[in-house]
């Protein structure tokens, strides 16, 4: 039973992550446009009527109202295939309409694509009507079962929610905003690019599509501190640090720069515990700074490239320094200096990679 529940666990998660991958680059794609044009024609652009810059901010308001419709739609379809997508397009769109948001159109993706397999598996047509089935009864039926059910039982109470969440952040001040944002910020942090940061990413994704911009910066404080706190750690005690951990570093800071936080895992894996915790005290202020100054990122992704897109980037960057640092230091004071024993078991692991390199290659 519980491999079977753990087997049910993977497929669902593998359908969020779908819908996810769907979303991302039209966040980013809407989300550089609004930025640029707001970048050019300052804050009052929805005023400037027929300008460029009005245009840029036009089409990624408009492709932002695209984002809770797609992410619907691609969880459908990658539950029941194509005839989950159309009525998971129009449930997400209704999602939309009452205002259930980013956790609504999750929620209506899995209710469409699962009402479209409950329905295959029941409905029995003749041979001759088979070919109905994809592209009439199933997207027919799916649409008008799910779209009423999100309308009426499971819709109301996810607008109730979504309201107080949204509500509970604009209503935060000082201390909260700072305990909010450090609590985001060690999350981003604490597994670098695992669960826990998926989880803190998806909820300031949903943040995003409903205009609340701050939680999106703190993720990308707590994505590219490690890397950057990391690295200043070494430069400060290279004397702590193997050959591998050195090697390892230059990929890591350059991903970094990219918001890419994996390339330390390798140097995380050889002392947990004392890089997890420099990583994430330090993502934890840098975030509170961030919430309680008021900086905001409205787009999803682009590391170190977007952040002249950002309110307040000289901010963000002062919070980015200020945690990098933070790091740096205390991982250097809480890290041993390596010794002989370390660098002779890289010297052991190396040559064993290469051993079965070669076998692979001779067979």
């Amino acid at each position: 039973m519980s491999d079977n529940k753990r087997q049910y666990g993977q497929e669902i998660k593998g359908h969020l992550l779908t819908g996810i991958s769907w979303m991302i680059p039209l966040i980013v794609a809407a989300g550089i446009c609004i930025a640029l044009g707001q970048v050019i024609g300052g804050p009052d652009v929805g005023k400037q009527t027929g300008t460029i810059a009005w245009m840029l901010n036009q089409i990624g308001g408009w492709g932002m109202g695209l984002i809770v419709p797609l992410i619907s739609a691609a969880i459908a379809y990658s539950i029941a295939d194509r005839p989950g997508f159309a009525p998971g397009l129009i449930v997400g769109f209704i999602c939309g309409q009452i205002g259930t948001g980013f956790i609504g159109g999750i929620l209506g993706g899995f209710l469409v694509g699962y009402t479209v397999l409950l329905l295959r598996r029941t409905i029995k047509l003749p041979q001759s009507m088979q070919g109905l089935m994809p592209i009439m009864v199933l997207p027919l039926l799916s649409t008008i079962i799910a779209g009423l059910l999100m309308m009426t039982f499971i819709g109301q109470p996810i607008v109730w929610l979504q309201k107080a969440l949204i509500h509970l952040l604009e209503s935060m001040q000082g201390g909260s905003k700072f305990v909010m944002g450090a609590i985001l910020g060690a999350m981003a942090t604490f597994d670098f690019g695992g669960p826990i940061n998926k989880t803190m990413s998806l909820f300031a994704d949903g943040m995003l599509v409903d205009g609340i911009y701050g939680p999106e910066a703190v993720k990308f404080v707590g994505s590219i501190i490690p890397p950057f706190g990391i690295t200043l750690s070494f430069l400060l005690t290279r004397h702590k640090y193997t050959k591998a951990e050195k090697e390892a570093l230059k990929a890591a800071f350059p991903m970094g720069i990219c918001m890419i936080t994996e390339g330390v895992i390798p140097i995380a894996a050889r002392d947990l515990l004392r890089v997890v915790a420099s990583c994430v005290v330090a993502s934890a202020i840098a975030g509170g700074l961030i919430m309680v100054w008021g900086v905001e990122a409205p787009v999803p992704h682009g590391g170190m490239f977007v952040v002249p897109l950002f309110t307040k980037p000289w901010l963000f960057c002062l919070a980015l320094g200020i945690g990098t640092v933070v790091c740096g230091v205390m991982l250097s004071l809480m890290k041993k200096t390596v010794t002989q024993a370390d660098e002779e078991f890289d010297d052991v692991e190396a040559p064993g990679v290469r051993d079965e390199e070669i076998k692979f290659t001779l067979e």
